[in-house]
């Protein structure tokens, strides 16, 4: 089947705007009209083909034609023609409906001009062969209504002298809004769907496939501002902007127009997709370049009243190829395709139409004079052998109008007749008489159901969101001309099942191998964020990165998202990672560094100390104040010890003990060289003694200044832990990735004032040495401590805008380093010279040397 298509296409490439001026003359000079006999009849208005003048200069008024015109078949408009006659035979065969009453028909080209159009209704008004207005002079079938379209304008006019006579009047053609809601004509009845979702379902479209850069052209009429309107209002809804409008005049019957005002606009546009609305009839002119100019990098979105008959050229490819039509969902009418298989000039001999046409594509010997074929034609030919781009057997959403429009009429009169409507017989009881404005109430409260079961509707109040079929045009090779299903949008589904589409089914215009894109921006990766363009829609943007520690998981995001402070961005800044919970650990390099320091200098203090219980009774040991020199040895053992509460897992115990025990160690270690120093001062300023002073060394008073300043200490740590304690913290900032739990010391205030008591009492002793610097220095040991506080001072001094700096595990490490360096000057400075004279120079540590050097 494939391969026939192919063959038809492209090698029986048919121009159908121009036919033969033999066939073609049989349309003008015997204006077409198609008649089916029947007791009530239902005419018809349909513009089956239409007339243009080669030279423009030629009066549409003239009433006779030369050969200076062409032909325009209208095949789809046909096909609605064949829609008629196919419900009326379905009727007429159906012993339920009507019974006893048989439907004929009247089919009339539309003529151009409205001057015959009307003409034309006075002689379906008056009867056959009589055209007087007011009177009926044919027996023969009354008529019960009037069928028109597909324009709107043209039913509006057809109506506006059916109105005066309250014919019923049906229209096939596309909703419009004006005529029905505005009541210009009360006898007008719209057989097709509004199309008030259709907006929402291309709104939608555009989503599905992320086409947020779209271009319009919209029909420059009537409407064509309220359609502006309410389209731009849907799309802008869904975050679709648009690229460009361009309103395009109607111009029926001006299909040799080469141009348009910005036709550049749509070459140098990024817009890829681009939305037309309106009728094959209006844009003509528009369709006719874009096939010319061969856009067939585009992806058209149309609605469904296109014939694409109209649009055919000598091009192998076609630029509406892979185009996306929104078409009105509709039942298969069964046997419908059966029947124009089977429609041909022998079985409607009558029908010069078919006549015409087989003339035209079969080769068919024709007679001029009878404007009839005779039997020199293909065997078996039908209009199914015509390629899709010619004639498409499937039903359009006008044939399908046609249909369920007679239908309506139908059961309205039966309706009617069940309701004892006083019919009026004559003749032999042949023929009913009613008056047309007598169906009026039944048109309108009835919503009958076709013969395929789908409920009818003509009252537009009542006239609900209906669904549409999305089309795939398919047209390679030229000549395939399907539209082929590829998915639905219904308005009423759940959200988020509105639209169902088959993306593997769809065909792209030629060129496009893949999902064409239609943005204005390329998409913001995850990771970044949009930054609009001043002076620019808000489909035109710029991307930035997030933030630190800020996310965006979704393309096209205005704002990044900021990670908890439990997690953090990865790299990419499209997703928070967990924190890593992390201290100063054991197993941490620089746990493990202040560790060994620390282990190492204790270890080196317990040496000491039993260096100095060794050679307790040494003189340079019972010079210096043994007791003292054991206490503050054994204070610094225990100072070197406490960074190991700052090491490892902070613990309620351990965060209340880390600067408690601090202060208070350091507070006997400092009293302790305060009593030292106070106790060296007073033994060599005893040199005349007198009651005072003798007092002060017999009553052992530095031995007081211990107790004293440690009970101050534990005064100021006992309101500390009563007022603010420490606690047990997270540091979420300091370290990108990890969550530091640490001490929090609760109360600032009560560490540096713990921090400055400290800092008193080593001012304290060192004014103290400073004092004693220069007395007899044989194993005076005030210059050492004064060097000591000096150094421990220093340290502490350089310690504060150093802690202030850091955070997290070098905040902590920072003070263990503090500790550590302030107790090492303690033990190096005081003590390395003694052990130095205990190990090393034995001979200088007796009662000989003393006197010698005396």
């Amino acid at each position: 089947m494939l391969f026939y298509w192919i063959f038809i296409s492209c090698f029986l490439q048919i121009p159908t705007f121009v036919c033969s001026y033999t066939s073609a003359e049989c349309l003008v000079r015997m204006n077409y009209c198609l008649n089916g006999k029947g007791n009530v009849v239902i005419s018809g208005f349909f513009p089956a083909y239409a007339i243009y003048p080669l030279n423009r200069t030629i009066d549409w008024r003239m009433t006779k034609f030369n050969r200076d015109f062409m032909v325009e078949y209208r095949l789809r408009n046909y096909q609605c023609i064949l829609a008629m006659m196919f419900a009326i035979e379905e009727i007429n065969s159906n012993p339920l409906l009507l019974p006893n009453t048989t439907l004929g028909f009247v089919v009339q080209n539309v003529p151009e001009g409205k001057r015959y159009t009307l003409a034309n209704l006075f002689g379906i008004f008056s009867g056959p062969g009589f055209a007087l207005p007011n009177y009926r002079c044919a027996r023969e079938g009354m008529l019960a209504a009037v069928l028109t379209g597909p324009s709107w304008a043209l039913s509006e006019y057809i109506g506006t002298l059916l109105d005066l006579y309250k014919f019923p009047q049906l229209t096939f053609g596309p909703f419009d809004t004006i005529l029905s809601e505005h009541r210009q004509i009360s006898s007008l009845y719209q057989v097709a769907h509004k199309d008030t979702s259709l907006f929402l379902g291309i709104a939608s479209l555009m989503l599905h496939f992320h086409w947020t850069w779209v271009g319009l052209f919209i029909i420059d009429d009537d409407k064509g501002a309220q359609t502006l309107s309410d389209l731009k209002g849907d799309l802008e809804k869904n975050g679709v902007c648009i690229a460009f409008v361009e309103m395009i005049l109607v111009t029926r019957g001006s299909f040799l127009t080469t141009s348009w005002k910005n036709q550049v606009q749509i070459l140098e546009s990024t817009a890829n997709v681009i939305i037309i609305y309106g009728d094959s009839d209006s844009l003509l002119s528009l369709i006719v370049n874009i096939k010319q100019k061969l856009f067939t990098w585009k992806v058209w979105v149309l609605n469904s009243h296109w014939d694409v008959a109209k649009f055919d050229n000598y091009f192998l490819l076609d630029a509406l190829h892979g185009s996306l039509i929104f078409s009105h969902h509709k039942e298969e009418i069964i046997n419908f395709t059966d029947f124009i298989k089977t429609a041909n000039p022998f079985k409607y001999p009558e029908d010069i139409y078919l006549h015409v046409l087989w003339h035209s594509f079969f080769n068919c010997s024709f007679l001029r004079k009878d404007c009839k074929i005779v039997d020199n034609c293909l065997p078996n030919a039908s209009l199914e052998f015509l390629p899709g781009n010619i004639f498409d057997m499937a039903m359009s959403e006008e044939s399908y109008n046609v249909y369920n429009a007679v239908y309506v009429v139908a059961h309205s009169l039966h309706e009617m007749m069940l309701n004892h409507i006083q019919f009026q017989t004559g003749g032999k009881g042949k023929e009913m008489v009613f008056f047309p404005w007598q169906l009026h109430p039944f048109l309108k409260n009835k919503q009958p159901f076709n013969h395929t079961g789908d409920q009818v509707v003509v009252n537009w109040k009542r006239k609900s969101h209906e669904e549409y079929d999305i089309l795939n045009f398919w047209n390679f090779p030229k000549g395939l001309g399907l539209n082929v299903k590829v998915g639905s949008f219904s308005p009423n589904a759940p959200e988020g099942q509105k639209l169902s589409l088959s993306d593997h089914m769809i065909q792209w215009a030629m060129g496009l191998t893949e999902i064409p894109q239609s943005v204005c921006s390329v998409s913001c990766e995850p990771g970044f964020r949009k930054t609009h363009q001043q002076g620019n829609i808000a489909c035109c943007f710029d991307c930035t990165p997030c933030p630190e520690n800020d996310i965006s998981n979704e393309t096209d995001v205005d704002r990044c998202v900021t990670c908890p402070e439990t997690h953090y961005a990865n790299t990419k800044k499209n997703y928070c990672l967990q924190k890593r919970v992390t201290f100063l650990a054991y197993d941490d390099p620089l746990g493990k560094t202040l560790s060994f320091i620390s282990l190492s200098f204790t270890s080196l203090t317990i040496v000491v100390f039993w260096v100095f219980l060794k050679h307790r009774d040494t003189p340079i040991v019972k010079a210096n104040n043994r007791a003292l020199s054991y206490t503050l040895l054994i204070t610094l053992t225990l100072c070197f010890l406490c960074p190991l509460l700052f090491i490892g897992h902070p613990g309620k115990v351990t965060c209340i003990l880390q600067q408690n025990t601090f202060g208070l160690l350091f507070t006997v270690a400092l009293s302790t060289v305060l009593a030292k120093t106070l106790t060296v001062l007073i033994a060599f300023r005893v040199t005349t003694p007198g009651r005072m002073r003798r007092w002060l060394l017999t009553s052992r008073l530095p031995n007081f200044i211990i107790p004293i300043c440690t009970l101050l200490q534990v005064v100021l740590s006992g309101v500390w832990l009563a007022t603010s304690p420490p606690f047990i913290d997270k540091d979420v900032h300091s370290e990108h990735g990890h969550i530091i739990i640490i001490c929090n010391k609760g109360s600032a205030v009560a560490f540096y004032c713990m921090l400055g008591y400290l800092g008193t009492q080593a001012l304290g002793s060192y004014l103290m040495a400073f004092l004693s610097r220069n007395l007899p220095d044989t194993f005076n040991e005030a210059k050492f401590l004064a060097f000591s506080m000096l150094v421990f001072c220093s340290v502490w001094v350089s310690f504060l805008p150093v802690y202030h700096s850091t955070k997290g595990k070098v905040m902590v490490a920072m003070e263990v380093l503090s500790i550590l360096a302030s107790s090492t000057s303690l033990l190096v400075i005081i003590f390395a010279p003694k052990c130095y004279i205990i190990l090393l120079r034995p001979e200088r540590n007796s009662l000989h040397h003393i006197r010698d050097k005396t």
